[in-house]
């Protein structure tokens, strides 16, 4: 089944956002879409920016991570509602949700069951230690993957409920856009790329490189060893 407005529901993990996550919210009313936030335990007003600007939200009490906020969004969307498609996409402004249509578009006459946004084609405003960081991962996740996938640490993506049925993620922090993909190749699923813009801002970033490029090391440690040989697709 192609995604299309219909059928697709925007999850939104946010923590501290209030600044942006009206205007993201806004942005994604005009493309057509429904916005879920996850606000996971902010501190600020992200709550209340969220819902004066008519998006759901589901707020956690204390501050657990973004791949929780993810495996929640998920599971509401699954749980409580009948969407088909469900897209990901960051609270603080850096994605842009005219870009949207992107990801939608890229499920017409194939069979993606994934589809994520590749910002590679345009780095000259992306921190260098956040581009090296990025290739190293992406190679190694295209290699285990057997797919080309030229970002794969873009949290800007879309993804078929039915395919999300499928994975056992695990993981609460940033890794989790590193395990879904583990889970997809594991699963046989089909992952696409298309581009997207990013902007990055004054923002102090929650991604440390060197912390998390351990942390995704272990990662792949972890799934090689319990599935060593099934890292393949069809």
């Amino acid at each position: 089944m192609e995604a299309t407005r219909d059928n697709t529901i925007v999850i939104i993990p946010a923590y501290n956002e209030a600044r942006a996550i009206g205007g993201v919210v806004r942005g994604v009313a005009a493309a057509g879409f429904r916005a879920l936030v996850i606000d996971d335990g902010s501190s600020d007003d992200t709550q209340k920016e969220a819902l004066d600007n008519g998006a759901m939200v589901v707020r956690n009490k204390k501050n657990s991570g973004k791949g929780l906020s993810v495996r929640e969004g998920a599971g509401y969307v699954l749980d409580k509602t009948n969407y088909e498609w469900m897209i990901f996409m960051d609270g603080d402004g850096q994605h842009h949700p005219e870009d949207i249509p992107n990801l939608i578009s890229a499920t017409a006459g194939n069979d993606a069951d994934i589809v994520i946004g590749n910002r590679m084609a345009e780095t000259k405003t992306m921190p260098s230690v956040r581009y090296w960081t990025n290739r190293f991962m992406s190679w190694v996740l295209s290699r285990m993957c057997g797919q080309c996938i030229p970002d794969s640490q873009c949290g800007f993506r879309l993804i078929g409920v039915a395919a999300f049925k499928k994975m056992e993620l695990m993981t609460d922090k940033y890794d989790i856009e590193s395990e879904v993909l583990i889970e997809a190749a594991k699963n046989h699923l089909k992952i696409v790329s298309v581009p997207v813009r990013t902007i990055y801002g004054n923002e102090v970033s929650a991604i440390n490189p060197v912390r998390d490029t351990i942390k995704f090391l272990r990662l792949i440690h972890k799934h090689y060893s319990v599935r060593k040989g099934s890292l393949r697709t069809k």
